[in-house]
């Protein structure tokens, strides 16, 4: 099981979950944050961290917001725009820094209008 961060995160990237998370599985691209579901641990502290309450666990997802759960393992399951490999688990978003790309879903999100 894993967190899941959705569309209210777009082009808001605010980033307190990035520092509340233990095991710096929390990586960041263009308009986007995303989980990745092989380094997540379950802990739940990203959850209450988002001030724009993006974060569930997969188990609690509207199911509207579904989509969501499959578009963050293809952040790091996909080749990415200008990219040649896919991402992959690297083990700390640290260590790779921003990506600056997003996936299909949300690169064809419209602007937030709030």
């Amino acid at each position: 099981m894993t967190y899941v961060i959705t569309e209210a995160c777009i082009d808001v990237l605010d980033r307190t979950c990035i520092q509340e998370c233990p095991v710096d599985c929390i990586y960041e691209g263009a308009r986007a944050l995303y989980i990745n579901p092989e380094e997540c641990v379950d802990c739940g502290a990203c959850e209450p961290a988002c001030p724009s309450d993006a974060i569930y666990y997969e188990d609690d997802l509207p199911d509207a917001l579904r989509v969501h759960q499959a578009d963050n393992a293809r952040f790091f399951t996909d080749v990415l725009p200008g990219r040649n490999a896919p991402l992959g688990t690297p083990m700390g978003s640290d260590r790779v820094g921003v990506v600056g790309q997003d996936t299909d879903l949300v690169q064809a999100a419209g602007p937030r209008s709030d």
